[in-house]
């Protein structure tokens, strides 16, 4: 069921249950992230290996606190500058965060979700909310309470619709656990971004097929059902692949054959713009069960970066 009462998602959560949630970032798969029989389910809905660990919501800095044995000042710097926000850390966790939590890791991955539904469901609980993308495990994440719908929502006991995705990326993740710091994964909150608040560069550490230390470190995710393939050149890959039923996703003002269906993730070139409509795009190109998908390499710059990552590991082999 789909609705916008945040009480009654307050219910379902304290019930040991499985909700729909509204970000920034993506929808995620909520559960209470104390009950361990909860975050089980998110895992089984999810299809979700045990060692793929969550990231957990809360509702502030003190909050945030109290799951980790120190919150460095370097951290509380960039928590102060982007939260509530696409930010999350990756830190040293305290016995109250469940060990499944982390899938067996001392680091736990935490932040303030900036969607004011969330925030305010937040308010309504007093434990921490687990909470993954709402999709089935690798696949495209869900930017639509719809998109939640149509693939879990006979799993998932309730659906808060806030609409659609400000950002449409997963959150960036920072691993603040030692020094220098480090991106476990890039996301909605641009590099260049964090390093301007820290006053100082920092290093990417991002694939970890086994044992990873945060979410979406898998060399393959984000995967539609379509074979799927990044381009450096578009032209060149549509010409080998004439023979079969192509459709293409574009940016800017890059155009194919007429002929082609193509979705564009901005027009006018704005990373921002391609950020929210990427994994909604993906679906719809999903859905025309064509031979191949055939998307075009973003600059490497901004949200470029994150971008381009998705792309690439939805087109891991």
């Amino acid at each position: 069921m789909i609705g916008t009462d945040i009480r009654l998602a307050a219910e379902h959560l304290n019930a040991g249950e499985t909700v729909g949630i509204p970000t920034e970032t993506v929808y995620g798969l909520a559960a209470n992230a104390f009950n361990e029989a909860a975050v089980v389910s998110i895992f089984r809905i999810k299809n979700r290996p045990f060692f793929d660990p969550l990231i957990l919501h809360v509702r502030d800095i003190e909050q945030a606190k109290k799951l980790v044995k120190s919150f460095p000042d370097k951290a509380l710097k960039l928590a102060e500058a982007f939260w509530p926000g696409p930010l999350t850390f990756l830190l040293h966790k305290t016995d109250v965060v469940p060990d499944i939590v982390t899938s067996g890791s001392d680091l736990v991955a935490v932040r303030v979700p900036s969607h004011p539904m969330t925030l305010a469901l937040l308010q309504e609980v007093d434990f921490p909310i687990a909470a993954p993308s709402a999709n089935p495990f690798g696949y495209i994440s869900p930017t639509l309470a719809e998109h939640v719908d149509k693939q879990l929502g006979k799993e998932v006991s309730y659906i808060l619709d806030g609409g659609a995705c400000s950002i449409g990326l997963e959150s960036t993740i920072i691993n603040c656990s030692t020094e220098p710091y480090t991106i476990a994964r890039l996301g909605g909150l641009p590099k260049h971004q964090i390093e301007q608040v820290l006053g100082e560069p920092v290093a990417m550490h991002l694939n970890q097929n086994s044992n990873p230390s945060a979410p979406g470190q898998l060399d393959k995710h984000y995967s539609p059902l379509s074979k799927f393939i990044l381009s450096d050149n578009l032209e060149d890959t549509i010409n080998r692949h004439l023979h079969e039923k192509i459709v293409v996703l574009n940016f800017g003002d890059t155009l194919v054959n007429d002929s082609i269906y193509q979705l564009n993730l901005s027009k006018r070139g704005d990373l921002e713009e391609a950020a929210r409509n990427l994994f909604h795009f993906m679906r719809l190109l999903d859905q025309l069960n064509a031979d191949v998908i055939i998307a075009q390499s973003l600059p490497e710059y901004g949200l470029g970066l994150a971008i381009n990552d998705r792309l690439r590991r939805a087109a891991s082999k």
